[in-house]
């Protein structure tokens, strides 16, 4: 599988963008900028859009790649837990903020069950759910004996997650240096030093550790976040990069 971060971070800004990655052109994890970084043909494209929740940074671009899809006759299939889409169906795709998407032929929203797998063309698509301060869920997508794990936003207590997947690549949000550790902690996220004690329990239950990306990040935090999170791949012994957009990798 071959994967692009189309967007990396928590904010957005010229040079950044709001969540989202890639998988051979055809699959988006999270919504957080597919309009902003795709073009119409590479919209089009798209098989399925795969929403980890409903906080806006995720789906943000949902409603103008839809309205690109219907200007184009065309359609996609959208995956999500039920939150996410009465989310989708009652604030934003209203028909007061915007067109009603999810009621005509443009979007069909498939409700994800935890834990429940499904099929997108040749990808086995499992959903997990994660730790956040909203009902969310986690995709392990697996095509070929090979497994990415994207977490989407998530906050520490993943042992029931790390039991579900077996990624080579484990894409989780990293959302600040350890100065926020504590505010961050209660917010549902990760900064490097909770990250730390999350993949020592994906090792103790696993047995191994896969390539991490950190995504979700803050900029304005770069420097000392890079730091250490250069300092628990050194302690761990493994593979940790912080993604960016535009960045391109294979599974």
């Amino acid at each position: 599988m071959k994967l692009k971060f189309l967007g990396a971070h928590s904010v957005e800004a010229a040079s950044v963008r709001l969540p989202g990655i890639l998988v051979d052109g055809v699959l988006a994890l999270d919504a957080g900028c597919i309009a902003s970084a795709l073009d119409i043909e590479q919209q089009l494209a798209l098989k399925a859009v795969l929403l980890t929740h409903q906080h806006y940074d995720h789906l943000r671009d949902l409603p103008v790649y839809g309205m690109n899809l219907f200007l184009k006759n065309a359609s996609a299939a959208v995956y999500g837990n039920i939150e996410t889409r009465d989310i989708l169906l009652n604030h934003i795709l209203n028909g007061d903020v915007y067109t009603k998407f999810l009621e005509k032929s443009t979007f069909d929203f498939y409700v994800v069950e935890p834990l429940q797998s499904f099929c997108i063309e040749d990808y086995d698509i499992l959903p997990v759910p994660v730790m956040h301060a909203v009902p969310a869920v986690g995709y392990q997508v697996e095509q070929g004996g090979r497994r990415l794990f994207y977490t989407g936003d998530t906050g520490k207590g993943l042992a029931e997650t790390w039991a579900a997947v077996r990624p080579d690549v484990l894409a989780i949000d990293v959302i600040s240096s350890n100065r926020w550790t504590e505010y961050m902690s209660d917010k549902g996220h990760l900064t490097p030093e909770i990250l730390k004690d999350e993949l020592k329990s994906f090792r103790d239950i696993n047995g191994y550790l896969p390539r991490v990306y950190a995504v979700h990040l803050n900029p304005y935090v770069q420097d000392e976040e890079s730091v250490e999170l250069g300092q628990v791949a050194r302690d761990l012994g493994c593979s940790i990069t912080r993604a960016s957009e535009g960045l391109e990798i294979e599974v």
